[in-house]
């Protein structure tokens, strides 16, 4: 019988739901998973786009094997939750893995779990990780350094949770639940990356993205300097 193997998913208002739901959906297939939906209080947390998920105080668990923090735009608010960054901090001690998607990965920084270390970020806020001392921002869809693993922006964590697959399990079990799924992306534009869209698409993004981005560079530079007193 495989050993109990407790994922813990670290939610918080606001998230972007894909960043956590398409890892799920990929890792709860792992031999002895026990997925678990957590935040800092514990209760219902509301994802953008009108989802909602029940979830348990991340103070009541023990500990997990591996953690995962998702991206949203809730995570300027989660990264001025002292409880919230701490859970992730004592979390993390004892994980095997600590995994981020896209804007996780700045909760990983507010937290101090990336001093020292690359890893990626959504690529219009991947930047603000140099605001944290120590970390180097990498433009890869999937960073691995040490036992931190961090994505790119949302789809990458189905990417991510598929090298995940194999780190565990083997590539011939990562490839089985590939298909499984009928993971073969085929998208109808190569616009996926600000390398390959079209500049007007590239514009229109920056600018819907521009309201968000002095509150995002505020809130990191104000958890940087708090890492820097503590």
């Amino acid at each position: 019988m495989s050993e109990p193997l407790t994922l813990v998913f670290a939610l918080y208002p606001r998230i972007t739901q894909l960043d956590f739901t398409g890892p799920h959906e990929l890792l709860w297939r792992l031999p002895g998973a026990h997925c678990v939906l957590a935040s800092s209080a514990g209760g219902r947390i509301e994802a953008d786009g009108g989802l909602g998920f029940d979830t348990v105080p991340l103070g009541d668990l023990a500990g997990c094997s591996v953690l995962v923090v998702p991206g949203g735009y809730g995570c300027v608010a989660a990264m001025e939750d002292a409880t919230f960054l701490h859970q992730l901090r004592r979390l993390a001690e004892g994980a095997d893995q600590v995994v981020s998607v896209c804007t996780g990965s700045l909760l990983l920084g507010a937290a101090g779990l990336l001093r020292g270390r690359r890893a990626a970020c959504h690529w219009a806020w991947r930047e603000l990780l140099a605001e944290f001392d120590g970390v180097t921002p990498d433009p890869a869809r999937i960073v691995r350094d040490g036992n931190v693993w961090s994505g790119g922006g949302v789809t990458a964590g189905i990417d991510l949770a598929l090298a995940l697959l194999a780190e565990r399990g083997g590539a011939g079990f990562a490839q089985a639940v590939q298909l499984a799924v009928e993971y073969a992306p085929a998208p109808p534009f190569d616009a996926g990356r600000p390398e390959t869209a079209p500049p007007a698409v590239i514009g229109a993004v920056q600018q819907r993205l521009a309201a968000m981005g002095a509150a995002r560079l505020e809130a990191v530079r104000r958890a940087a300097a708090a890492l820097r007193r503590a």
